[in-house]
């Protein structure tokens, strides 16, 4: 950072090239360039989006004719002209129905009258009811002056003539004036169709030259990562694409037949609109469904037409939903809720309808691109449908928040998924260790300390009590295991040493081996010595829980320390060996030769723990709470196999 002198003598910062401010800045304008191309720039960039999306869905077409050995350029020209056969399909289509609706509506116009009387009556007719009492009521209180006197005589001659009324009367339009008006709807769509075509054969034909410009654009310092990354967007956008395609279809098709069988006209339009409209989730297929039903409801003078219609949108749009979707693609699709809604909102406001219905594909495709291009990356944040916040994250987040609830709630929901000692070591233990790196930061302060010590024996009291949670473990038979009901990790820690002291284990205590677990000195390691207990109870050990302090202080006289064959140093500080715990592994082993020590948790077997067993012989460690287990059951049954080897002696 350099230093400057001002003229009037006070120092001014002089900030770098890269200063968060000057890219914030930059971030700003690049978006706003962007919003403006894509606005202003829509005429050429409409074609080019519906190019590129077109090219996905025509991609497995090519591929599998280029595995029937045809050549790839025969195989592009094939798929577009499967491609402009189905367009004009559809276009005709539309149009027949449109031309077809429009003749049949007066047929319906007693009816579609009927029902806009009925409206009035029920709305407009009451207002104006309502209105009308109003203007009399107040014409009553205050009568309103008569009107001015006419002019007669002198006065009537002197005023202004009326003007009179001149009408204008076109020529008839020639018979190339009138086709030029019957076409000229007709010319935008087809050019834009043409344009369409020729890009999409294009990007067929250059499919390799494309992506090798986009490695050298995005990473071609690490090819095989961009390689990867690239075929793997275009192969699942692809598959993605067709798979919604043959949904939409599909549950076109079934409105038509469904509308057909009920007698709305237009069956045909009103289910290529659904199947268009499908594309835009949540909301699209409403739109075709409000058409389809205001004008059910109106052709018909009852109510029934209107009422199945409803019903068939319903049947279908759940069905396709939330079995063929699932089924298809998973339950997924990539954007959040509320980024299909917001993507509607704004393509919608940038290309009109045809934002609309591409809305979902391109919010789509730039988060499929920001999973793999760190400058699009918060794009994926903002839209995906991913967890912004690990399961870990969350957990700590919430013991910041002081909202314990939230924490056991999110506890409960994954328990349904995965073991409790998986929760503890992948969740709770990942959350611990982000509260203890605060903690040696210093920024959670005492208060908050203990607030987030009260909240995490909160969560391992409420698993602890918990029924019915599918933890895989064995549930722990009756015995005198220490329970968790304190408020706070000290009292938690104070009850178990006293329960220890006036309840010793011993190895043979109902086939029950006894595990001291013992906490390390940091913030949070009675806490995490509070779920080692909880686990070794639920697999039928006999955990005692001690005090740093009071471990220190009671040395080996104790007598449930001297019984337990298993002690479990259990600290978050491990990784780091800190003197502490050296001075306390050493003492262990003066104290208890011939005791199994484990040492834990919070880092890898290779992470600092060669170091802490340097000075105290052999050492069993465990980076998670399941290695802890593991070495506790491993050493239980080493001790069970000597003992019947001693007894067996002893009987011979």
């Amino acid at each position: 950072m350099k230093i400057s002198l001002p003229p009037h003598g006070r120092p001014s910062r002089v900030y770098p090239p890269g200063a968060p401010g000057l890219h914030g800045l930059a971030s700003v304008i690049t978006g706003v360039v962007v919003v403006c191309a894509l606005y202003f720039g829509r005429a050429v960039l409409i074609p080019i989006t519906l190019s590129v999306l077109l090219s996905f869905l025509l991609a497995p077409l090519v591929q599998m004719l280029r595995r029937l050995h045809m050549g790839q350029l025969p195989s592009i020209f094939i798929a577009v002209l499967f491609a402009l056969a189905a367009l004009l399909a559809v276009g005709a289509l539309i149009g027949a129905q449109l031309v077809q609706l429009a003749s049949d509506l007066p047929q319906y116009q007693v009816a579609i009258e009927q029902k806009i009387e009925t409206v009035q009556e029920k709305t407009i007719g009451r207002a104006d009811s309502l209105m009308t009492r109003a203007a009399a009521t107040l014409q009553r209180v205050a009568p309103s002056k008569p009107p001015p006197p006419r002019p007669t005589g002198r006065a009537a001659r002197n005023a202004p003539a009326v003007p009179t009324p001149v009408e204008v009367h076109e020529p008839s339009p020639t018979p190339l004036q009138l086709a030029q008006r019957a076409l000229s709807p007709a010319i935008a769509p087809i050019e834009t169709t043409f344009i369409v075509l020729v890009v999409t054969i294009f990007i067929l034909l250059q499919r390799e030259d494309l992506r090798d410009r986009l490695i050298s654009l995005f990473g071609s310092r690490d090819l095989h990562r961009t390689t990867t990354a690239i075929n793997d967007a275009a192969v699942r956008l692809s598959r993605y694409f067709v798979a919604q395609l043959g949904v939409n279809l599909s549950a076109g098709g079934v409105i038509a037949i469904g509308l057909a069988i009920i007698g709305v006209p237009g069956a045909l339009l009103f289910g290529v609109i659904a199947a268009l409209l499908r594309f835009v989730p949540y909301i699209g297929i409403w739109i075709a469904a409000i058409l389809a039903v205001f004008l059910a409801a109106a052709i018909q003078p009852q109510w029934t037409m209107a009422v199945y219609t409803l019903i068939l949108f319903i049947v279908v749009d759940v069905v396709a939903g939330q079995i063929a979707e699932p089924l298809l693609y998973g339950h997924r699709s990539g954007l959040s809720p509320l980024a299909v809604v917001v993507a509607a909102i704004f393509w919608s406001w940038l290309w009109g309808p045809i934002g609309l219905v591409l809305s979902t594909p391109l919010t789509l495709c730039l988060v499929t691109l920001g999973r793999y291009a760190d400058r699009l990356n918060f794009l994926t944040v903002l839209l995906g449908d991913q967890p912004a916040l690990t399961p870990a994250q969350t957990f700590y987040q919430r013991l910041l928040a002081d909202d314990p609830h939230e924490a056991i709630v999110q506890a409960e929901r994954l328990l349904r998924e995965m073991s409790l000692i998986d929760y503890y070591d992948k969740v709770a233990l990942e959350g611990l260790k982000l509260a203890r790196n605060d903690a040696m930061r210093g920024v959670l302060m005492p208060d908050q300390l203990a607030r987030v010590n009260e909240a995490l024996v909160d969560i391992v009291e409420n698993l602890e009590i918990a029924e019915g949670l599918p933890d895989r473990l064995a549930r722990p038979e009756p015995h005198d295991a220490l329970a968790l009901h304190a408020a706070t990790s000290a009292d938690l820690s104070e009850r178990n040493a006293t329960h220890a002291r006036a309840h010793p284990s011993s190895p043979n205590d109902g086939e029950r081996t006894a595990v001291l677990c013992v906490p390390g000195r940091g913030a949070f390691d009675e806490v995490t010595t509070a779920i080692a207990v909880q686990l070794l109870g639920r697999l039928g050990f006999a955990p005692i829980m001690a005090t740093h302090s009071g471990y220190r202080s009671a040395r080996a006289d104790e007598p449930g320390f001297r019984n337990a064959p298993i002690i479990c140093i259990v600290t978050l500080d491990a990784p780091e060996s800190p003197p502490y715990l050296r001075n306390m592994l050493r003492r262990t082993r003066e104290w208890r030769p011939r005791a199994t020590l484990v040492v834990g948790v919070g880092g890898t077997a290779e992470n600092g723990h060669d170091a802490a067993m340097g000075a105290t012989a052999a050492a069993h460690c465990a980076p998670t709470f399941r290695v802890m287990i593991e070495e506790c059951q491993v050493a239980a049954s080493v001790l069970h196999t000597r003992e019947h080897s001693h007894v067996a002696g002893a009987a011979e």
